[in-house]
Order: C-alpha cells, then structure tokens, then sequence
C-alpha cells in the first residue's frame, strides 16, 4: 500500500521501496503500469532476485546450509550466489528456488507482458 495521491505518485514510490530495499550503489527501478490493476517492476533482475530470495528464506527461518539441503546441494555456496546477486537464475530455477525456500507459499514468477 502507499500513499499517493495519483496512480503516478504510487507507481513512483513503489519503485523507491524497491529502491531502498535492494540498497546497492547505481541500482535503479523503474515501474510500468501493465493494465488497470497490475505492474511490472523494471530492473537488474540479480538485485531483485537477491532481495526475494533473502526476504523468504529469512522469513521462513532458513539458514544458507538448510536450503542448501533442500536443494540436495553438497555446498551451500551455489545458493548464496544467487541470494547475494552474483548469479542470476533462469525462471525455471528461480521456481525451484522459491519452492525450497517457502514450500507452503504461492509465488508466481511469469515473463514480462510488457516485453
């Protein structure tokens, strides 16, 4: 939720959340209205990933080691590539990621509409 007063001022200081919340030098985002009721958020996508990638495994009280289990990974070195942003995974990992960090969770990740 924000709070401004246009739909451009909204779209705005989303774009500042995402902005402040990936906090790295010469990050930018911009964030495009798609249809009356969704956006799409435009940007480096390894910053992004890092930050949904930290936020769940954080929320789900994961350490680096335990996802790594999950993913049947002898290291745990693979996955924090991607939650620090060094690599960026394809969509299909992206999912296998997500489902090994928050099983119980639905969260879709699509290609852009605004391609």
């Amino acid at each position: 939720m924000t709070q401004g007063r246009t739909q451009a001022e909204a779209l705005a200081m989303i774009a500042d959340w995402f902005a402040t919340m990936v906090d790295r030098p010469r990050f930018s985002v911009r964030v495009v209205k798609v249809r009356a009721s969704s956006f799409e958020v435009a940007a480096d996508t390894r910053p992004m990933i890092s930050l949904l990638l930290r936020r769940q495994r954080q929320q789900s009280g994961l350490s680096l080691a335990a996802v790594a289990e999950r993913l049947g990974a002898k290291s745990r070195n693979a996955y924090a590539r991607y939650e620090q942003g060094a690599t960026a995974p394809t969509v299909e990992k992206l999912a296998e990621l997500l489902k090994a960090i928050a099983p119980d969770h639905d969260i879709v990740v699509d290609l852009s509409e605004a391609a």
